[in-house]
This record gives C-alpha cells, structure tokens and sequence, in this order.
C-alpha cells in the first residue's frame, strides 16, 4: 500500500513510534491524519508540525482500552478525514514487574497492549470491507515473538498482540485487508525509559542497538508498501525467534545468562 492520498489513524501518536509513523505517512503523502493519545497537549504540538506539511491533522484523547471511546475515535476519524485507509495501533504500556506485578498491572497492560487491537478492528474493519481494501499495523514488539525479562504482564500480552495480528491477517488477508505486526527491539522512547534504567532498560539496551522512532517508522513505510506482515527494524530478531523455535532450551538457557549479565553489572 502507497499512503499517497490516503487517511491515517495513529493511537500513541504523541511521541515515540507514533508520533514519527504521523511525520512518515505525511510525508509520504497522507492526506489527513488523526493522533490519538490520552496527552492530548502533546498530540497537538505533532499535529501542528504536520499541518505545515500541508495535510489535515486531527487530536484527540482516547483511552483505547475504552471500546465505545476506540468506536468513538474511528468514526471521528472519518467524520474529519473521511475513510480511513490506515489504522496504526499503537499504543502500549509496560509494568517493569513480574510476579509482583499487580491485578491492576495486568488488567492495564491487558486492556491496551491487547484489547486496543480488537477495539480498533471492530470499529475499522466493517467500513474497510464495504470498500474493498484498508490495512492494520499493530504495534507487538519484539518481546511479542520472544519475551521481556523482567516484564511478565509485557511479555504476556504482547505475545497475544502477535496471535491476534496474525488471526486478523488470515480471517480477513484475502478480502483486501492488510495487517502487519511491528516488532521492534530496542527503540529510544518514553517507554523504554519508564523502567528508569531497571533490568527491562538493561537488556534491552544489552540486547542490540536502540533505534531512534523515525527509523522504526520508515520500516513501517517500507512495510506497508511490500505487504509484509511481520516488521522486524532490528533484523536480528528473525534469528533469535528462529533460534527460540528451533532448540527451546539452548535459547532459554541464553535468554538466563544475558539476565545474569545484567543483574551483575
């Protein structure tokens, strides 16, 4: 897909990986752009960036762990920008905490690092199949396809973002709809950060290099213009998810020493 001409809507859209994806399909041609982000202030000041590009821009927002606020958000969208043509799912929260990690911690991360997905499909979908074609990315991560240690309720959901991008693509691939699941590794942003340099930060920081967003948006450009599902921005994670596949136990046994590594350093 060419985002040339077509209608974007980005949740976590006011800084990181969101916000760079709105400055990429702009430039790529988007005609209008809706940001949603429960920093409503922030979403703004990237609003107002793009609007000098000259496409339409819109703020919002929304708790998309909210689905009447999710079903709000889409036909806002298309009320303002017209149909919507691209949805970029975005938004994410970690916890940086494992068996200690709350009920509430898992609800959270539940809600919108999963169900934020289905919301956004439900209320997107219907229109994209009237009119033949749309495309889904969903932000997984790389701990999607293999883990966070030190994140279980991350680790968790973002396995099941993976599982359900994947069963979006197949239920609905052949009807014009394009899905793809962006898993990065390391990537400079508030949420790599929230850790405040815990083990989560470590490793990933151990782990390969940590990508600036603008880069991670491009891939997701490139993606969408090739169709592929998974977007991998670190190459590297195909190797380790092959690695993981392949001899479990070796991996794992991997996975516990770069833990020790980090503990002791």
């Amino acid at each position: 897909m060419e985002l040339d001409g077509t209608r974007v809507l980005v949740t976590g859209a006011a800084n990181g990986i969101g916000a760079a994806i709105v400055r990429a399909a702009v430039r790529e041609g988007a005609a209008g752009v809706l940001l949603a982000d429960l920093d409503l202030d922030a979403a703004e000041r990237v609003a107002a960036d793009v609007r000098e590009l000259g496409a339409l821009a819109v703020a919002r927002r929304v708790d998309v762990g909210d689905a009447d606020a999710v079903a709000a958000m889409v036909a806002a969208a298309e009320d303002e920008l017209g149909p919507l043509d691209v949805v970029v799912s975005n938004a994410g929260v970690a916890t940086n905490a494992g068996l200690e990690a709350t009920a509430d911690d898992w609800d959270r991360s539940w809600r919108i690092n999963v169900l934020a997905h289905v919301h956004a499909a439900r209320a997107a979908l219907p229109g994209m199949l009237e009119r033949g074609g749309g495309g889904f990315v969903h932000t997984c991560s790389a701990a999607g396809l293999l883990t966070m240690i030190g994140d279980a309720p991350y680790s968790v959901t973002k396995h099941a973002a993976v599982a359900f991008a994947e069963w979006l693509s197949l239920t609905y691939g052949d009807r014009g709809i394009a899905v793809h699941a962006l898993c990065p590794q390391g990537v400079e942003t508030a949420l790599l950060r929230s850790g405040d340099g815990g083990t989560p930060e470590q490793v990933v920081r151990a782990s390969g290099p940590v990508l600036e967003p603008a880069v991670v948006a491009d891939e997701v450009v490139a993606a969408l213009r090739d169709g592929r599902f998974l977007v991998l921005p670190h190459p590297e994670v195909a190797d380790h998810l092959a690695r993981r596949c392949t001899d479990p136990d070796r991996w794992l046994a991997g996975m516990r020493a770069l833990a020790e590594r980090v503990s002791v350093s």
